[in-house]
């Protein structure tokens, strides 16, 4: 499976960023996509995850600021970011969950925002 996220950048506090992550190739059907971040010298944690059927979770640090959706069609997930602050600044991954257990991880694209 293919996981290309995109839309990562710099910004400055209060702004928005919309992060993009595109799954293709996979044998078998999407049941899940999440996106995580990960701090240097932290462990990588969960912001966000959406089943196919459209029910969303929220990591408690994001609820109200972050929006996850999800384009079944296009097998396309997308967070919208609003409100940022410095300490959303990580490299945030793409998670993509199929059928049989297959897991799928991008590359990471970097989010910085500045004070």
């Amino acid at each position: 499976v293919q996981v290309v996220e995109s839309g990562g950048g710099s910004v400055q506090a209060g702004g928005s960023l919309r992060l993009s992550c595109a799954a293709s190739g996979s044998p078998f059907g999407i049941n899940a996509m999440g996106w995580y971040r990960q701090d240097p010298g932290k462990q990588r944690e969960m912001v966000a995850l959406i089943l196919n059927n459209g029910r969303t979770n929220y990591a408690e640090n994001v609820r109200g600021r972050f929006t996850i959706s999800l384009d079944n069609a296009k097998s396309t997930m997308y967070l919208l970011m609003n409100d940022l602050k410095p300490e959303d600044t990580a490299v945030y991954y793409c998670k993509v969950n199929s059928d049989r257990d297959l897991i799928s991880w991008g590359q990471g694209t970097q989010v910085t925002v500045s004070s």
